[in-house]
């Protein structure tokens, strides 16, 4: 019983390690948040999608996905091409004034949100390397009987993250009443978006 909490706080501290980093996903759900539009069921989604992957990746996949870097390479260029489109999209966006008010009247259905939720989730091959190699490897290490508490521990981090991302946004929303600030957002999103992108591209085709 001792080891319960040793092994659950390990899992949560690598998983919160990795997935706080600034990236396309997270930047995505906080636009969501700030819009108040399908937070709920994004950061579910999030939170569910990096469980899965866990569990997967303690149960000794991450394994046979190290063996097989061709997958990685498809995953790079789907995620490249999808972070590119994205990432113009946000720097029009920034560009046109009006696109804020028809986004915040109508924006995204619930089936498109999670579609570009999906897409930023499972199109990301660092998602793969973060939650089925690395968390797999130290999910691994523990002893067979604690291995679920590890999941466990990792999956509660990233459902508080998300959480924390999703549904906090909306204490910045004063900050965004101003256009310019939404614009800034924009042009942010874009070119991290872009960079990803290029990053992703870059490590497929070396």
């Amino acid at each position: 019983m001792s080891d319960i909490l040793p092994a659950f706080l390990s899992g949560f501290a690598l998983s919160a390690a990795l997935i706080m980093a600034i990236g396309a996903q997270n930047l995505f759900v906080l636009r969501q948040g700030l819009l108040r539009q399908h937070v709920g069921p994004i950061v579910l989604f999030c939170g569910a999608a990096d469980a899965a992957l866990i569990v997967v990746g303690v149960g000794g996949a991450g394994a046979m996905l190290e063996a097989a870097p061709q997958i990685s390479r498809a995953l790079a260029l789907g995620g490249a091409a999808f972070l590119a489109w994205y990432g113009v999209a946000a720097l029009r966006r920034m560009a046109r004034p009006d696109a804020l008010a028809a986004e915040a009247s109508g924006g995204l259905s619930l089936g498109q949100a999670l579609g570009a939720t999906a897409a930023f989730t499972l199109l990301n091959p660092h998602v793969y390397l973060d939650t089925v190699l690395l968390m797999g490897v130290a999910g691994s290490a523990q002893p067979a009987a604690l291995r679920p508490v590890f999941v466990l521990g990792a999956a509660s981090a990233s459902f508080a993250w998300f959480s924390a991302l999703g549904f906090g946004a909306r204490a910045l929303r004063p900050l965004f009443a101003r256009p310019e600030a939404w614009r800034l957002l924009d042009a942010v999103v874009g070119l991290v978006m872009l960079t990803l992108a290029a990053s992703l591209l870059i490590g497929a085709l070396a």
